[in-house]
């Protein structure tokens, strides 16, 4: 890692490489029905981040369009070869943000969550920690994210 803001990361068989130029703006752990199905475990760990923060090092993900829940679809950006899954574009979101798999970093406990989210369908075996704001579906970011990263994210809508 070359400082505290940048962080690397890639899929399992190391063809997809990328690099994070700056902290994400928030981390969610949403434990709904469809990030269970998707990842195939308990959730999903996405770091919330400018996609021109993103650099790809090596390698080109392939695009796979999945349904979500909302109707708008989730683009999933994996190796082509081992399959994983590297970083998501939701519909809400566009494609000026990436949801990057905290698991794929190198270090991935440098991104723990900010928020635990869907929190009415998770595992019943999980025990989410004391101190990290958790709610029954979603929540808004006005309210629960730090002003520097409402801030970035009124940046990439031209607000």
């Amino acid at each position: 890692m070359a400082s505290n803001d940048t962080f690397e990361g890639g899929c399992t068989c190391r063809q997809i490489r990328y690099r994070v130029t700056s902290k994400p703006m928030y981390v969610h752990c949403c434990h709904c029905r469809w990030c269970q199905r998707e990842t195939g475990t308990a959730f999903a760990l996405n770091a919330m981040i400018e996609a021109d923060r993103v650099e790809l090092t090596a390698g080109t993900p392939e695009l796979v369009n999945t349904p979500s829940a909302s109707g708008k679809g989730q683009k999933i950006w994996r190796c082509p070869t081992c399959k994983v899954a590297v970083w998501s574009n939701y519909g809400g979101a566009g494609d000026k943000v990436r949801f990057v798999r905290v698991g794929t970093l190198d270090d991935p406990d440098a991104m723990p969550p900010d928020i635990h989210i869907f929190t009415m369908s998770k595992q019943p075996w999980v025990a989410l920690p004391a101190g990290t704001p958790a709610v029954p579906e979603y929540y808004k970011p006005k309210e629960m994210w730090p002003t520097e990263s409402q801030e970035r994210f009124a940046a990439l809508r031209g607000k």
